[in-house]
């Protein structure tokens, strides 16, 4: 039995160290292939390949565990890492632009133009935009702001413009009332376009960046871009926009303080050379009234000679007649001056004429401007007489009208002539088909009947020229009969034209040039008739248009001798008096034309001269100055505290001549301020005046 034992017990024996020898391989195996999982994971983390997934063995594996711990941990230690970095060339990149934008500030702080052009052009490069503009506000008259477009950039290619905005007007307006940035990632495609030579696109984003400095708003800054800003760029664009519009708020102050530097220097020299020639004014206007004399004799000889030729009455303002000459009551028909003297000039106006007459006399009558044309009168005997006539109004020192003078030529056989040259063309325009065109045939205007044959209307017709609407079977005859119209060869012939529906229609007509007052051909007139069914009416048309072509020749001759005598006269006149007031004028008009304020007043304390400068600075009109006592142009204050003015206002008491003094006044609207004051005397005979030169004292400097 020890052998059958032995032999089982043996069998066992093997078969359970077989077996264990298999279990301690297969562990063997699996802890190979743990080892070779482990280095290999281990060699992906040294390779920076540890954010890919590896499975390694069960989740009992310490190992195992600590081993995606620790890839875990370098996978968030990298990405902590690479968010520092990124944050740190954020700043970096910031501190770069602000470096960099800071030295375009500087070395641009002369010319605004200049320095936006330059920062968008390098702004829209840095952010990686697409293009940009500035807006810089425009504030020169608070009661007008708007935003002026100075400088924009578009795909490396410098673009300018000529745009504004108004105050309050779409989002640069919102941007500028809410002093804060607006960022548009939802933009309307009617909004904006970016072009290239590719095409057009609509951007992704827009920015739009106040330019405040302490609050004060100096433009708006927008910018577009395919791609939205991040945070930080919004951030450096908040930074770099106050220091741009801290600098452009220097340069507007250096621009004004410079323009206000060269004002002082400039008015400074005015005043200088104002003074010596206001001495020499005074000088000269001592002469004054020696040659006005003179120039009244000369003023009566040449009365003498327009009474000889011309119709001439005065009338007082209200229209009564003062003065009547011996051709005004001969032409009117009546006996003497007794006659016509006193009356009131409607008795000379036919009933009929009074309704555009009134009006045309109020407003001479209130020294509006002179009349020049047509008049027709009505005589003793119920003719009508017609002139051609002037009506003047002659004013008074203090500028209101003095009398009214009327000069006028008898056109009564001429006027009867004309009326019935009208009456011919109204009756041409009723009969024939008339047309006119310019030298190269372009439509100028035709009567009724011109548009009834050819079926167009006249805007319809301005568009065309006379060449559009001939037969084109016939265009190179017409080309050569419209050159002989326009080299003054006027033509009668048979044309074939073109209504608007294509019908072919004849008009046998005539072109004649119409010359300028200087010989030169400036239209060219049709007349016609249709002859499409009665080409017997041509002979009649020649006939028709050349007494129409007798009848403007010598109504052109007579319109140019009548225009020529009248105009002899009104130059002899206008001579006359032009020497009789031209040292007046031009001493009034040197004193009105100052740009310090100038006022005369008499000796009784009136003021008798007013210049525009003295406008401005009271704020009242001349109208309102003239005549009124110098004191009311001072306050009550300054009247009593003040000897310099005490005396210049007293007509009593001696005034402080040739001495500048430092006074303060006060104008219309309450406002006080210091002026220096000169005064100057002025004697011609028993008549003296007193002259104040005013100097505002308003310089600043910034």
């Amino acid at each position: 039995m020890m052998p059958v034992i032995f032999g089982f017990t043996g069998y066992f024996a093997g078969k359970y160290i077989h077996f264990q020898i298999s279990h301690l391989s297969q562990l063997l195996t699996e802890e190979n292939q743990r080892s070779s999982r482990t280095h290999d994971f281990v060699e992906k983390l040294i390779k920076d390949e540890a954010f890919s997934d590896v499975l390694l063995v069960d989740d009992n594996d310490t190992l195992s565990k600590s081993l995606i711990n620790l890839r875990d941990t370098l996978r968030k230690n990298k990405d902590e890492a690479q968010q520092r970095k990124k944050e740190d060339d954020q700043r970096n990149w910031i501190s770069e632009g602000l470096a960099k934008f800071g030295d375009i500030l500087r070395n641009n702080n002369n010319k605004i133009k200049e320095l936006t052009e330059t920062l968008i052009q390098n702004l829209v490069k840095y952010i990686n935009a697409n293009q940009g503009a500035i807006y810089i506000l425009n504030d020169t008259d608070p009661d007008n702001q708007f935003f002026e477009m100075t400088a924009c950039y578009a795909y490396d290619k410098k673009k300018f413009a000529d745009k504004r905005i108004e105050w309050n007007d779409g989002l640069i307006g919102a941007c500028a009332l809410e002093k804060d940035i607006i960022v548009l990632t939802d933009i309307p495609d009617s909004y904006l376009e970016i072009t290239s030579g590719l095409g057009k696109a609509n951007p992704r984003c827009l920015i739009l960046v106040p330019l405040l400095n302490n609050e004060d708003l100096h433009g708006v800054i927008e910018i577009a871009s395919f791609s939205e800003f991040q945070n930080y760029e919004i951030n450096f664009l908040k930074t770099l926009t106050e220091n741009i519009a801290s600098t452009l708020s220097s340069v507007k102050i250096n621009i004004r303080t410079a323009q206000l530097l060269k004002e002082s220097q400039e008015q400074a020299l005015i005043l200088a050379a104002q003074e010596e020639q206001m001495r020499q004014n005074m000088e000269e206007l001592k002469s004054i009234q020696e040659e006005a004399a003179r120039q009244a004799e000369k003023f009566i000889s040449f009365t003498n000679s327009v009474n000889h030729t011309l119709i001439r009455a005065e009338y007082d303002p209200d229209g009564t007649l003062i003065y009547a000459n011996t051709k005004f009551i001969n032409k009117l028909g009546y006996n003497g001056n007794a006659e016509v003297e006193g009356k009131h000039i409607s008795m000379f106006v036919n009933k009929k004429d009074r309704d555009w007459f009134e009006p045309l006399w109020e407003e001479l009558s209130h020294g509006g401007r002179h009349f020049e044309g047509d008049i027709k009168h009505v005589t003793k005997q119920g003719n009508d007489l017609w002139t051609m006539a002037t009506y003047t109004c002659v004013r008074k020192d203090d500028g209101n009208v003095d009398k009214i003078l009327f000069l006028a030529m008898d056109t009564t056989e001429q006027k009867i002539l004309s009326l019935d040259f009208q009456g011919q063309v109204n009756a041409l325009n009723h009969s024939s088909i008339k047309a006119e065109f310019n030298t190269s045939g372009k439509f100028i205007d035709s009567n009724e009947l011109y548009h009834q044959e050819l079926g167009y209307t006249e805007a319809e017709l301005k568009e065309k020229t006379i060449f559009d609407l001939v037969y084109k079977d016939d265009i190179d005859y017409f080309r050569n009969l419209w050159k002989d119209v326009i080299s003054d060869i006027p033509r009668t012939d048979q044309i074939r034209k073109v209504c608007k529906n294509n019908v072919v229609v004849y008009l046998r007509g005539t072109f004649s040039g119409v010359k300028n007052m200087y010989g030169e051909l400036e239209k060219v007139i049709l007349v016609a008739n249709n002859i499409t069914k009665e080409k017997e009416m041509e002979t009649e048309t020649e006939k028709q248009t050349f007494q129409l072509k007798l009848q403007e020749e010598k109504l052109r001759m007579i319109t140019r001798e009548l225009a020529k005598q009248l105009e002899e006269a009104k130059d002899e006149m206008k001579f006359q008096f032009r020497e009789i007031e031209r040292i007046k004028i031009r001493n009034e008009r040197t004193l009105e034309g100052a740009l310090d304020a100038i006022i005369t007043i008499n000796k009784v304390g009136n003021i008798e001269f007013f210049n525009h400068a003295a406008e401005l600075l009271w704020d009242i009109t001349k109208k309102e100055a003239i005549g009124q006592p110098i004191k009311i142009l001072f306050p009550d204050q300054t009247l009593q505290n003040n000897d310099f003015i005490r005396t210049f206002i007293n007509s009593d008491e001696p005034k402080i001549i040739g001495e500048r003094k430092e006074v303060k006044i006060k104008n219309k609207s309450g406002a006080e301020f210091n002026v220096l004051i000169l005064l100057s005397e002025a004697k011609v005979e028993q008549e003296i005046t007193y002259t104040a030169f005013i100097q505002r004292i308003e310089i600043e400097l910034f």
